[in-house]
């Protein structure tokens, strides 16, 4: 007789990150991806806006972005998707080009591009004010997520610099919580969710 295995019964960070975006995310709604990378979070990000919705994606590779629009047109998500080869410290220019005020949700997934050139990393310098932006410009209720990795070069200043931004976040206006598994070796990656209260 074999045993069947369970999946564990807490999700991991990015499964978390997912989850608690998915919540808040309504059809029609304007969501930012801030760092596309392999275009995972795009795809989640563009599956809960619906066809009425839109998601903004931020990268300076354009390998992540060819690796997004594949992933994109596999899911037939291409659509309701603009992907744009800039930094995520762009984003209020160019959301503003695109008509976009307000956002719903923004998702930053920081580090390295995973099998790409791992020496182009994000950096507290753009990243920080990329923050600002999305905080200025999300709706009440809605949902920042940041997944830091600390193990690569920069990755721990990086992680601190984000820590930093959401503890100096008003608890009038923002609900900031941390999510991490801190029995993990080799620095486990850590998730910051930022809420913009009603």
């Amino acid at each position: 007789m074999s045993v069947k295995k369970s999946s564990p019964a807490l999700p991991s960070v990015l499964q978390k990150a997912h989850r608690v975006v998915e919540r808040v995310l309504r059809h029609g709604d304007v969501a930012v991806d801030a760092t596309v990378g392999n275009g995972r979070d795009t795809v989640a990000l563009a599956r809960s806006v619906g066809r009425d919705g839109r998601v903004v994606g931020f990268d300076v590779q354009e390998a992540a972005l060819r690796r997004a629009r594949k992933r994109l047109r596999e899911n037939e998500l291409a659509d309701r998707v603009a992907l744009v080869r800039r930094g995520h410290e762009a984003m209020r220019d160019e959301l503003a080009e695109r008509g976009h005020r307000r956002i719903r949700a923004a998702a930053f997934n920081l580090g390295y591009l995973p099998g790409g050139d791992h020496a182009v990393i994000t950096r507290p310098e753009t990243t920080v004010p990329a923050l600002d932006a999305a905080a200025a410009m999300l709706e009440e209720g809605g949902l920042i997520t940041v997944v830091c990795y600390a193990g690569h070069a920069g990755g721990a200043e990086e992680t601190r610099a984000v820590s930093e931004w959401t503890e100096q976040l008003s608890q009038e206006r923002f609900h900031a919580l941390s999510y991490r598994f801190v029995n993990q070796k080799n620095d486990p990656p850590r998730l910051f969710v930022v809420e913009k209260l009603k």
